[in-house]
């Protein structure tokens, strides 16, 4: 059974989401007055299941990935069309008040020149090194009061994910947990000045690597998430405590279902927020008769940490679909993705979740390992393909829509 929003006692919901995005009829044409924005008393924590400001009010994030910087391009996509205060503008104006922002251990370590292709509306960010752009676009975001979750999507720069590319696990030979957790420590560190950068997200999506190791949570040293989580949780969190902490699940983020008998804990409580993830192409979600149906299956995976007896703080990490048709958004055929997405936004809104929408881009980066080359369509991409309008105006009202 879904449960319903009940706040916590003295607690009022967030002002941080911009007047105006309503998700009504006009919202996409209308962009809320960006003066309007309420600024959150920062840094973050957790209460109960719900993540809270430092005067204690709720923050509810409603959020968008933004790729390319963990890519071998080592930069933001996007920035070859639009400035990219007028990128972060855009999307501020939407109504979106929080963005997850990709990195690589390869890009952090090696720190390549950006290429002049890739910034080429940006004339200024030419041979510049990846991590100065990086900073250039963080604080972009933080000016126009985003808030920030660094995301360690994968140790190579190459498109994620598969159980045959090698970074299933946390850590691989190229770059061994040492390299996760020091490079980590030094994001956290770059960042600790930088209020607006509230959260780690530990992993992408930990699954298998070749071979047939897979991550667990719990059991064998070599595959235990479960205790590398809270390896790297409180390493981070001793180079800068105000961090939120993101602990994704095995098997791509689609199960937390070990969480209820072993959590993580770390050294400094109110800092841990589950992440799940879901798309209608997952085997968690297709076929579906309707929203009773992909409820059940969720729930023993990771809806039972929204709506069970012990309920944990969760952010809806990645869930996305196409852009390319309406029956997209919305549908009434079972084989459209539009079926599955009004189900899981129905979910989102009813229970109030933190959420984050896969992608922002508008256009791919360039990703060989996956036959992705820059400028080609991104189909889930809120952004058009000149990353200056929605791509579809239903999709944007629909995201709109679960803001409120």
């Amino acid at each position: 059974m879904l449960k319903t929003f009940s706040p916590i006692p003295g607690l009022v919901a967030c002002s941080l989401v911009l007047s105006g995005a309503s998700g009504g009829r006009d919202s996409a044409q209308k962009p809320p007055n960006r003066a309007a924005v309420a600024v959150v008393a920062l840094p973050l924590h957790t209460s109960q299941q719900f993540i809270v400001d430092k005067s204690g009010q709720r923050v509810r994030l409603k959020a968008f990935n933004w790729y390319g910087a963990e890519s071998p391009d080592a930069v933001v996509g996007g920035l070859a069309y639009q400035s990219l205060d007028t990128i972060v503008g855009e999307l501020r104006d939407w109504g979106f008040n929080a963005v997850r922002l990709l990195w690589s251990n390869q890009i952090v370590e090696t720190n390549p020149i950006v290429s002049g292709q890739a910034v080429a509306a940006n004339p200024d960010f030419a041979g510049r090194h990846a991590l100065d752009v990086f900073d250039r676009v963080v604080a972009s975001l933080a000016a126009s009061h985003f808030m920030v979750i660094l995301d360690n999507h994968v140790s190579d720069a190459i498109w994620c994910c598969s159980n045959t590319d090698g970074n299933g696990l946390w850590a691989n030979a190229r770059f061994p947990e040492s390299s996760w957790i020091s490079d980590w420590k030094a994001m956290a560190k770059r960042y600790a000045n930088q209020p607006s950068v509230v959260g780690a997200d530990l992993r992408n999506e930990l699954r298998c690597v070749p071979g047939g190791s897979c991550a667990t949570w719990g059991g064998s040293a070599l595959t235990d998430w479960h205790a590398a989580a809270e390896r790297g949780g409180d390493a981070i969190l001793a180079s800068n405590p105000n961090l939120l902490i993101f602990v994704e699940g095995p098997k791509y983020d689609t199960d937390l279902s070990a969480v209820a008998a072993l959590p993580v804990r770390l050294s400094s409580p109110g800092h841990v927020v589950y992440e799940a993830h879901d798309y209608g192409f997952s085997s968690s979600s297709k076929p579906l008769s309707g929203f009773a149906d992909w409820v059940a299956r969720i729930t023993p995976r990771w809806g039972y940490l929204v709506t069970g007896a012990n309920p944990q703080p969760l952010w809806l990490g990645e869930f996305g679909t196409c852009n390319t048709a309406d029956t997209c958004v919305a549908s009434g055929g079972s084989t459209d993705l539009g079926f599955w997405f009004q189900i899981v936004t129905q979910y989102i809104e009813v229970n109030r979740l933190d959420w984050c929408y896969w992608p922002a881009n508008g256009t791919y980066s360039n990703y060989p390992n996956a036959g992705k080359t820059y400028g080609s369509l991104e189909s889930y991409g809120i952004l058009g393909t000149a990353w200056k309008g929605p791509s579809r105006r239903s999709l944007l009202k629909s995201l709109q829509q679960i803001m409120q």
